[in-house]
C-alpha cells in the first residue's frame, strides 16, 4: 500500500497538484485521491463490505460521524461518502506553502490541537464549508480508541450540527481494529464493514446530549458483540477468525 502511494505521489506532485493551483478547482486531485487511497487499501489485502449507503442523498450536505480505531480509517472510509467532503487537518500542515495552499483549495479546515480555544474557530470555519454545500466528516471521539470500543465524544461537532442544522450520518467502522490497531505498524488482510446508518435530521436532533446520545448508540450498534457499550438482543455476525470470546484475532 505505502510503495503505491510512493509511486503515484510524483504524478500528484508534477501533474495535479499544478493544475489545482492554476485553476483553483479541487475537483480532479480530489477525484485521484480518493482512487488512489482506495487502490492502496484493496492492494493491503482489505475488502470492504458497505451496509446502508442507499441512505445518503448525493445531493444532500451532510455532517458525517465516525468512530476511528485505525490509521487506515480515513484511506478506507472518505471515498466510500458520495460527493466532496471536507475534513478538519492539523494546523501545521497548513504551513507548507504548497501543500497548505491545496488544502484551502480544498477547503480543509485547520484545527490547532494544542490550543483548546482553538476549537471555536474550527467549528466556525467548518460552517463556512458547509454552508457552501460542502459535507464535513469528522471522527467524533477526537483520537483513536485501543480496544475499539467508543471514547466521549467531543462536543464541537454537535455544536457544528446544531449552527448549520444540516442532518447528521453516524458511520460505524468496524474491523480495522483487527485489521491494524492503534500502535502497530503491520497491516493483516481481512474484511471491514462500513455501516452508515440512517441520517438524523436537524427537526430530530432534541437538545445537544439528546443528540449526542442518538449518534453514540447508532454507532455503538453496529460494532462487534464484545465492543459495544450498549447491550443487543440480536446475535452479531463477527469479522471472519475473530474470537467472540476474547474479540481477538487468533495467533
Amino acid at each position: 500500500m505505502l510503495c503505491f502511494w510512493a509511486a503515484a505521489l510524483p504524478l500528484c506532485v508534477l501533474f495535479f497538484f499544478p493544475w489545482t493551483l492554476l485553476s483553483g478547482d479541487i475537483r480532479l486531485l480530489y477525484r485521484a485521491c480518493m482512487w488512489g487511497a482506495s487502490t492502496g487499501v484493496r492492494l493491503a489485502g482489505v475488502k470492504v463490505r458497505i451496509l446502508g449507503r442507499e441512505r445518503i442523498d448525493p445531493a444532500r450536505t451532510y455532517i458525517y460521524m465516525s468512530n476511528h480505531v485505525s490509521n487506515l480509517d480515513p484511506p478506507l472510509m472518505l471515498p466510500l461518502i458520495p460527493r466532496r467532503t471536507s475534513v478538519m487537518a492539523k494546523k501545521e500542515l497548513f504551513g507548507y506553502p504548497l501543500l497548505g495552499r491545496v488544502m484551502k483549495i480544498g477547503s480543509l479546515v485547520p484545527v490547532d490541537r494544542k490550543n483548546r480555544d482553538a476549537g471555536i474557530s474550527a467549528v466556525r470555519a467548518a460552517a463556512e464549508v458547509i454552508r457552501r454545500g460542502i459535507s464535513m466528516t469528522i471522527y467524533v471521539e477526537g483520537k483513536r480508541s485501543w480496544d475499539g470500543r467508543l471514547l466521549p465524544f467531543k462536543k464541537g461537532p454537535f455544536y457544528l450540527a446544531e449552527e448549520c442544522s444540516v442532518p447528521v450520518v453516524p458511520i460505524t467502522i468496524s474491523g480495522t481494529h483487527y485489521i491494524m490497531p492503534k500502535g502497530r505498524f503491520s497491516i493483516k488482510p481481512g474484511e471491514v464493514t462500513v455501516t452508515f446508518h440512517p441520517p438524523i435530521e436537524p427537526r430530530d436532533f432534541g437538545n445537544r446530549d439528546g443528540l449526542i446520545e442518538q449518534v453514540r448508540k447508532s454507532i455503538d450498534s453496529a460494532l462487534p458483540e464484545g465492543q459495544r457499550e450498549y447491550p443487543s438482543a440480536e446475535p452479531t455476525i463477527l469479522p471472519p477468525g475473530i474470537d467472540r470470546r476474547e474479540g481477538t484475532m487468533p495467533a
